[in-house]
C-alpha cells in the first residue's frame, strides 16, 4: 500500500515538475509579450508600432501551449484574446486604429503575467504539499523498516537462547550418559572384584565405592572422565590391597 502511494506521489511530483517548467517558460514568454506591447505603445510611427506588435504576437503564440501544460487557464485565455487583438495590429491603415488594439493588448498582457505569477504560487504550494507529504510518508516507510528490524533482532534472540537451552539440554543428556556408563562399569567392577575375594575366602572386607552419591554432573566432560577413572584406579588399588592381606593371612 505504501509502495503505491509512493508511486503516485512519484508520479504527481513528475507532473507538477513538468507543469512547473511550462510555467516558467511561460512566464518568461509573457514579460517578452508585454516589453514588446509596451514599445509598440510607446512608439511614434506606425512601422514601429507593427514591428514590436508583430514581436509581442510571436511571444504570446508561444507562450499559449506552455500556458495548456502549465495549467493555468486564466492566463492562457488572457494570452489568447491578447494575440487576437495584435494580431489585427498588421491590417490596421492608420497609426491611431494600430495604437488602439495595442493598447488593450497593453492592459491584457499585464493581466495574464500577473495572473500566471498567482498561478505558480499555487502550483509551488501544491509542490511543497506534495513534497511534505512524500517525506511523511518515507518516514512512515523508515518507521517500518525499523520495526520490522527490532522484530527480527527480537527473533534472532529468541533463537540463540532455545538454541543455547538445547545445546546445554544436550551436553546434559551426553554427560549423564558417559556418568551412568562409568557408575555401570565401576559396579560390574565392585561386583567382579567382590565375587573373586569371596572365591578366595577374602571377603572379611568387601569392595565398596567411596562417593558414590557425588553429583559431577555440573563438571565438565574432562572433569567427569578423570574422576570417574580415578575411581577406577581407587578401586583397583582396593582390590590388590585386599588380595595381598589375604594371602597373608
Amino acid at each position: 500500500m505504501v509502495k503505491h502511494y509512493l508511486f503516485l506521489l512519484f508520479i504527481l511530483s513528475y507532473n507538477l515538475f513538468f507543469a512547473q517548467n511550462s510555467c516558467e517558460g511561460a512566464n518568461s514568454d509573457l514579460i517578452y509579450a508585454y516589453s514588446h506591447v509596451k514599445s509598440s505603445y510607446n512608439s511614434n510611427n506606425i512601422s514601429h508600432l507593427k514591428y514590436y506588435a508583430n514581436r509581442s504576437l510571436e511571444a504570446f503564440e508561444r507562450s499559449k501551449k506552455k500556458l495548456k501544460e502549465c495549467g493555468c487557464e486564466t492566463a492562457y485565455d488572457l494570452a489568447y484574446d491578447a494575440a487576437q487583438l495584435l494580431s489585427k495590429v498588421e491590417s490596421a491603415e492608420s497609426f491611431e486604429d494600430g495604437r488602439f488594439f495595442v493598447k488593450r493588448a497593453r492592459d491584457i498582457a499585464q493581466q495574464s503575467v500577473t495572473e500566471l505569477d498567482r498561478c505558480t504560487i499555487s502550483t509551488k504550494e501544491i509542490q511543497i504539499n506534495a513534497d511534505n507529504q512524500e517525506l511523511s510518508s518515507l518516514q512512515m516507510e523508515q518507521e517500518k523498516l525499523k520495526q520490522q528490524q527490532e522484530e527480527l533482532k527480537r527473533k534472532s534472540e529468541e533463537i540463540k537462547i532455545k538454541m543455547a537451552e538445547q545445546n546445554a539440554m544436550a551436553l546434559k543428556l551426553k554427560k549423564q550418559e558417559m556418568i551412568n556408563s562409568y557408575k555401570s562399569a565401576i559396579s560390574s567392577n565392585i561386583e567382579s572384584y567382590n565375587n573373586a575375594l569371596k572365591a578366595c575366602n577374602c571377603d572379611k572386607n568387601l569392595i565398596t565405592l567411596e562417593d558414590k552419591n557425588m553429583d559431577v554432573s555440573e563438571k565438565s566432560e574432562a572433569e567427569i572422565k578423570r574422576y570417574y577413572l580415578n575411581s577406577l584406579k581407587s578401586l583397583n588399588s582396593n582390590y590388590l590391597y585386599q588380595l595381598n592381606l589375604c594371602d597373608d593371612n
